[in-house]
């Protein structure tokens, strides 16, 4: 054979052994994976709710208690499916209810300090709708949703039969409490829930 021919096959056998050791090495015997490997090859337990700006946000399941709607005393559309994955306070009060309007301050207190962790929902009914807006004016109540329930559905939907009560839901959508509560009491449940 020329010296030609020959250095071509010999590079042609070097160029298949190594071929064919990286093929040995994709397809040969199983490995314990290392932590690290575990760690990268692990799937995710569940998805991320993370918000991030390239990755959304994982709706939380609805529960059935957070499966109504409405309208604010604004007119704004409301649903309460947004609140999903969240513990929620619904709040049902009258306009007229002294009782009320000795909550509502607490209530304006603070419901802006944790918006985004338990909402607090005022639902209010047995009223006028005018009476109302003036509630909601007079206890600088604008930044808290108010529902205009004066038919009554979401009371029922409840089974709220007086004013003042509070209905607290967690974050499964879970009642874990119904009834009254006064200003110190409605803080630490608040607080408590925002914890968990």
């Amino acid at each position: 054979m020329p010296p030609r021919t020959v250095r071509h096959l010999g590079a042609a056998t070097v160029l298949a052994a190594t071929l064919a050791g990286t093929a040995a090495c994709a397809v040969g015997p199983a490995r314990t994976a290392t932590p690290v490997d575990a760690v990268a090859a692990a799937p995710s337990a569940a998805p991320t709710t993370t918000a991030s700006p390239t990755a959304p946000v994982v709706p939380a399941a609805v529960p059935k208690t957070l499966s109504f709607g409405g309208k604010t005393l604004d007119g704004t559309a409301f649903s309460a499916a947004a609140l999903a994955g969240r513990p929620v306070v619904l709040w049902f009060w009258a306009p007229w209810c002294a009782t009320c309007a000795s909550q509502a301050w607490t209530v304006a207190e603070i419901a802006p300090k944790y918006r985004d962790t338990v909402p607090i929902v005022g639902v209010a009914g047995l009223g006028e709708q005018k009476a109302m807006k003036e509630f909601v004016t007079e206890f600088d109540l604008a930044g808290t949703p108010q529902l205009d329930d004066r038919a009554g559905a979401v009371w029922r939907r409840f089974k709220v039969v007086e004013q003042s009560t509070f209905v607290v839901l967690d974050r499964d959508g879970k009642v874990v409490h119904q009834g009254f509560l006064d200003g110190d009491a409605l803080t630490r449940q608040v607080e408590t829930l925002a914890r968990g």
